[in-house]
């Protein structure tokens, strides 16, 4: 069930990081459903910059999550995902022009992310990183 929790909460984090890109909201409430810690830190912030820079993303990524250990194994409360997602169909455009911004391409990327069941009993992106274009 942990396993399952945690990939749900793994792609319910992008879904949401999507939603709110469309106008570059880094106050979304909806951000920390799925995601605390250091995750939802840098999405606010990477959200943030793109406010800055007149960048709005469209589309949404594709995820294909699987869960490489739990901790502890008999009551696991820590799932640790790797993934490689394709944001090819989620890029970013200037808001101003809606112009596609060209220092973004879309494409596959590793992604590694670690996923913990909170006190209230739900499950949360805690923190995750992200690899160059074409590493996976």
């Amino acid at each position: 069930m942990a396993r399952k929790r945690a990939k749900a909460a793994y792609a319910a984090m992008w879904r949401d990081m999507a939603r709110a890109g469309k106008t570059a909201d880094w106050r979304s409430p909806k951000l920390a459903a799925h995601a605390t810690g250091d995750a939802l830190s840098v999405m606010s912030r990477v959200l943030y910059a793109d406010h800055v820079n007149g960048l709005v993303s469209k589309g949404a990524p594709k995820n294909s999550p699987k869960v490489t250990s739990v901790a502890p194994p008999d009551r696991p409360t820590t799932v640790m995902i790797e993934d490689c997602g394709d944001s090819t169909d989620w890029l970013q455009y200037r808001k101003d022009t809606g112009k596609l911004a060209d220092d973004k391409p879309g494409g596959r990327r590793a992604i590694t992310a670690e996923v913990k069941q909170q006190v209230d009993g739900t499950w949360k992106v805690t923190r995750f990183a992200v690899d160059g274009l074409g590493s996976c």
